[in-house]
């Protein structure tokens, strides 16, 4: 009796000195890295401490998730995973990969039903696949039943800035918030402030330098630089950046919303209805229907013929030699360089390399040269539509992982995304998800150096960018077909025309295949019958005829002026 009595005391002793390492473990992290945060310490140390709890099962566990490669994840693959298995005693190999191979690991577990991964972070652009294959867990559900016991009771889903892009049409939540970006415009705003270069530009177009409002704008300023200025201080300068090599990036530079920037689809937020950026059509059901023009789509009407049109052309009139055959990643250090005055087209995820001391785009105080302010938009445009891209990287779990594996996926998941931690990850790798971070006075004292995030964060406008939206009825099945169809286009092979009508055909072509399988059941396609496009393009909203005049006049606004609406709670 007295061994069985010394053994209990021991072994209580043992959970008591074990309790108290974590917790110990815990106001570590608190005091010595996640500052600052929203939370005082003692609230923090609440957190962690139901983190503690809610762990306890799952101690000693090994676990795998995977997310794409950006400076954010990277503060979770090395700093989050150690103090995570610290405080937790769960160990998290968290994999950095490119964003195609994120979703090809996703699409080989979701096909198999073998576990890959225990959770993934996958772009919101994936939510129309996973409501309508229901191979994702309804996390609204989970939270409320089986996953319950490790749900953090102060998680505060209302916060986050992106839970309309990770919300289907059934209104449930089925991916987490992890980091987000948007891709708005950015400038030399040193360059757009020079006396003789704006004198300059009014005689020449008639209005002044400013950020421009519509694409026509955005044409004259990057003619401007590229062939009047042509070179500042002995360096040859360019008006316009982006890239060209037919490669899976390609798609994503259209998929992201370069559509509906040129004002392709309808007007709605966050994705046009029934008619999206991609140029899909969905029923009052949320069915696709069809992209073609005739079938009421209009992923090859004259907006999205205009924009691919567009986009070529400066690339070759106005970009840095290169550029053409350049890929996503291979351009991003372009800007840093110093002689590009503008790029449409920019995500603030790399913000933190654009404002690091001693690049050509820093001053010495470490205020950046430039700023970033809204996309401008083409002459299809209308108010009411979306007007850029925000990426948004979310958790997501899968109900192929084991539920004892899905908890303790989740714990982590959360422990990324937690007040104790979100603002300092924030900070670390300026992709902000919650409200009560980028409000936060960190970010206030910060904004000046940051070139106009915060303030876009802050301000209404935001909510005009937005991911691919649940018109998209399976993601990786059709976004390979746009940078095989538009890398035609680019390299020459096929005209403007041809490349959208054979895109637009190949869409329907998967469409059909998923109505064909029913693998989808009452949420997946169901084509309309072909007509004459004519008919579909005299019917109100998208997809729209033809502009007669597809360069109206130009138009800017004062960058300063604009900045000031923001922070006055105005959009523009």
């Amino acid at each position: 009796m007295l061994f069985l009595v010394v053994m209990v005391v021991s072994a209580m002793a043992f959970l008591a000195s074990s309790a108290s390492a974590d917790t110990a473990a815990a106001q570590k992290w608190v005091d010595e890295e996640f500052q600052p945060s929203t939370l005082s310490k003692a609230d923090q140390m609440k957190e962690m401490e139901w983190f503690i709890k809610a762990a306890k099962p799952f101690k000693g566990m090994k676990i795998k998730v995977v997310s794409e490669t950006i400076p954010t994840h990277e503060y979770e693959s090395k700093v989050l995973t150690k103090a995570f298995e610290e405080i937790t005693g769960i160990k998290v190999t968290h994999d950095l990969i490119q964003e195609g191979d994120v979703i090809e690991k996703l699409q080989v577990q979701m096909q198999s039903g073998k576990n890959v991964f225990d959770a993934y972070v996958n772009d919101s652009d994936l939510i129309g696949t996973h409501w309508r294959y229901g191979d994702a867990v309804n996390l609204t559900d989970w939270m409320a039943g089986e996953g319950k016991d490790v749900t953090l009771p102060t998680l505060d889903v209302d916060d986050f800035m992106g839970k309309s892009f990770t919300t289907a049409p059934d209104g449930k939540l089925y991916q987490l918030p992890d980091q987000q970006f948007a891709n708005l415009y950015w400038f030399r705003y040193d360059w757009f402030n020079r006396d003789d270069f704006k004198k300059a530009f009014k005689a020449k177009y008639g209005y002044e330098l400013g950020v421009p409002v519509n694409w026509s704008a955005y044409e004259d300023i990057a003619e401007f630089f590229t062939e009047q200025v042509s070179e500042i201080d002995g360096v040859a300068v360019y008006g316009h950046m982006d890239y060209g090599k037919k490669a899976p990036d390609l798609g994503w530079r259209f998929t992201d919303a370069w559509l509906s920037m040129a004002g392709a689809g309808d007007k709605g937020i966050p994705n046009g209805k029934p008619v999206d950026e991609w140029g899909i059509r969905v029923d009052e059901n949320n069915r696709p229907v069809g992209s073609s023009v005739e079938r009421g789509g209009a992923a090859n009407g004259p907006a999205a013929k205009y924009s691919l049109r567009k986009y070529m052309e400066w690339l070759r009139k106005y970009a840095p030699p290169g550029a053409l055959g350049m890929d996503f990643y291979q351009s991003l250090p372009s800007l840093a360089k110093g002689n590009v005055a503008q790029q449409i087209f920019w995500y603030t995820a790399f913000t933190a390399s654009m404002v690091e001391k001693g690049t050509p785009v820093v001053n010495d105080d470490g205020t950046p040269k430039w700023r970033m302010a809204p996309s401008p938009h083409g002459p299809y445009w209308e108010e009411g539509m979306k007007l850029g891209y925000q990426d948004c990287g979310s958790w997501t779990l899968l109900k192929s992982t084991p539920v004892d594996r899905r908890k303790a996926a989740w714990l982590f998941a959360q422990f990324c995304v937690a007040k104790t931690t979100s603002l300092k990850k924030a900070h670390v790798g300026l992709t902000p998800i919650r409200d009560s971070d980028i409000n936060h006075e960190s970010f206030t004292e910060r904004a000046p150096r940051l070139g106009g995030l915060v303030e876009f964060y802050r301000s209404p406008a935001r909510v005009a960018w937005t991911p691919t939206g649940t018109n998209v009825p399976d993601y990786p099945k059709l976004a390979q077909l746009w940078w095989q169809n538009i890398g035609e286009a680019v390299s020459g092979e096929v005209t403007v025309s041809t490349a959208m009508d054979n895109l637009a055909k190949e869409q329907d072509r998967i469409l059909e295949r998923l109505e064909r399988s029913t693998v989808q059941g009452d949420k997946g396609p169901k084509l309309n019958e072909k007509r004459d496009p004519e008919y579909w393009l005299n019917q109100p909203g998208s997809p729209k005829a033809k502009l007669a005049n597809e360069k109206p006049q130009g138009e800017t606004v004062n960058y300063d002026k604009l900045i000031e609406a923001w922070r006055a709670g105005k959009v523009k």
